[in-house]
């Protein structure tokens, strides 16, 4: 590996389709680089890609290439605002849990030459509790899941939870209520949760925010750019600002955990996992 030091890797997730998983992860990365750390955010929704649409980059290539072995990952890389690095989903690759040994080497491979010096890799997720969810979010070090005050919201966030927690030992989550309309509620939305799964999982929960909804995202949106970029004075805005700072602070991996090698082995791992598991 070319990373002189650990790498901060943290899934985006939630379950449900349409909680704003994507917009948290975009401006929490660029809010991020913006304080002079090295970010890159992996588009993980390999079938519905939508990182670069809502930046309006327009990339020539993306990890189905690099996988097939057509292009290093340096080569599909494209530069965001702040000095982001993205990575483009494939829209051809339905899941990885259907990679192939060589395809999972590719991966590997992939990783390994990438040159890039990282402080934080940031993974989107797909919407949902498929096998490529699962696998990416379990490969990370530190879970966020994004949950919005509505019933199927919260549902989906503690199946995505109970989930990660009996099948793969996953202990520590961290909650962000986005679209709220105070502080309060979103502290509201967390102790809803809460109260399920402390009846029923062995889980470790943090509260870490909220995001108000924000009529200035939705015009950052229509301009195909991240809020904190288009609009910095915004609620919405200072609320990623203050995220990110938050994040920011957590510990460093300081084992070999913390390496991006480790990512893409728990990856290939969480692949292994399924195939054996299939029917």
């Amino acid at each position: 590996m070319a990373q002189p030091h650990p790498v901060r890797v943290i899934a985006i997730t939630g379950g449900k389709g349409g909680v704003g998983k994507t917009n948290v992860s975009l401006n929490m990365a660029i809010a991020m680089a913006s304080m002079d750390k090295e970010v890159m955010v992996m588009d993980a929704d390999l079938g519905l890609a939508n990182i670069d649409v809502l930046l309006g980059l327009h990339p020539k290539y993306n990890l189905q290439h690099v996988i097939r072995g057509e292009r290093t990952l340096e080569e599909v890389i494209v530069e965001g605002p702040a000095g982001v690095k993205v990575v483009p989903a494939s829209s051809g690759i339905k899941d990885m849990a259907e990679l192939s040994p060589s395809q999972h080497a590719g991966l590997v491979r992939a990783f390994s030459e990438l040159n890039h010096k990282l402080d934080v890799l940031i993974i989107d997720t797909a919407a949902g509790i498929s096998d490529s969810v699962v696998t990416f979010t379990r490969a990370a070090q530190e879970v966020i899941v994004v949950v919005c005050d509505e019933p199927a919201s919260i549902t989906d966030a503690y199946a995505m939870i109970k989930l990660l927690n009996r099948e793969h030992g996953l202990f520590r989550f961290r909650v962000l209520a986005n679209m709220t309309q105070s502080a309060q509620q979103g502290r509201e939305v967390y102790e809803k949760m809460v109260k399920v799964t402390d009846r029923f999982l062995d889980v470790a929960m943090e509260y870490i925010g909220s995001i108000p909804h924000d009529e200035y995202l939705i015009k950052a949106i229509r301009k195909q750019r991240a809020v904190v970029e288009a609009y910095p004075r915004s609620k919405a805005a200072i609320a990623f600002k203050t995220l990110a700072e938050k994040v920011s602070k957590w510990p460093v991996p300081t084992t070999a955990g913390g390496h991006l090698e480790f990512f893409v082995e728990r990856l290939i791992q969480g692949n292994h996992y399924n195939a054996e598991v299939m029917p």
